[in-house]
């Protein structure tokens, strides 16, 4: 785990609560502890949670509510229930604002770090090197092989990546989905022992509530790797290089 996918997993996190008991939360708080610069951004962002938390303390629901509907007399009942009526909701919103805030808060922190996490963890796997479980230049047999392992294998390419010199596949884990991982080569100079430098990953759309919407293509720069997410029907695409954006969109 590197700084980015330790701050990543810490936006998730909630000082004074549970959350360092998480396997992947407890990681990147040991990271933080080594890594300086993590270290102050993690501080800034506890300090946030802080503020927020503080902010949601002052919201009081109005003293004596319970009380003062209760007290009033029959007789001024209707008129004084349309009043307290619109201040008893307040009051229900108020509380549930100061309850569920957070939770929202940590819903779509969950959601966003979704997809950057799994992007991360797919360029880490082409970054640190991967054994590819079957090597070959065909691309009916990449469709095969996956195909026969329950892996995506009904993937659409666009025509240049199409035209592009397969290498070989390999399968890969996320949160128990498989990722189909397409090998492919630029035809530039390999280095040492390395068979691609090209790789494309696959996986159900359904595995990620924040995959981009059909239509859309985001470019993000990931350590080495420039690489670019986007969906087509049932499918989630992440296609990276070590090159610059120019050359990734030759490819699509």
């Amino acid at each position: 785990m590197n700084a980015e996918e330790a701050k990543t997993i810490l936006l998730l996190y909630r000082p004074n609560s549970a959350d360092a008991g998480d396997p992947q939360i407890a990681e990147a708080l040991a990271l933080a502890n080594r890594d300086p610069g993590l270290a102050r951004w993690f501080a800034d962002h506890c300090a946030w949670q802080e503020t927020l938390r503080a902010k949601f303390r002052q919201i009081n629901a109005p003293a004596g509510l319970k009380e003062q509907i209760i007290s009033e007399r029959s007789a001024q009942e209707r008129n004084i229930f349309r009043r307290q009526n619109v201040m008893f909701v307040a009051a229900v919103a108020v509380a549930a604002l100061v309850v569920l805030a957070p939770l929202w808060f940590q819903h779509r922190g969950q959601e966003a770090a979704g997809l950057a996490n799994w992007r991360n963890r797919m360029a880490g796997v082409a970054l640190r090197g991967y054994g590819m479980d079957l090597a070959t230049n065909s691309p009916l047999a990449v469709r095969a092989y996956l195909a026969q392992r329950q892996a995506p294998a009904d993937y659409v390419l666009p025509m240049p990546l199409e035209k592009a010199a397969v290498a070989g596949c390999a399968i890969q884990d996320w949160q128990g989905s498989k990722v189909s991982m397409i090998c492919f080569r630029t035809g530039k100079p390999l280095p040492p022992g390395e068979q691609s430098d090209l790789w494309l990953f696959v996986m159900d759309r359904s595995q990620l509530k924040n995959a981009p919407p059909v239509g859309s293509r985001q470019f993000v720069q990931v350590s080495r790797l420039q690489m670019v997410t986007w969906t087509e029907g049932d499918k989630l695409y992440l296609l990276g290089t070590e090159a610059d954006e120019q050359t990734l969109q030759r490819y699509l």
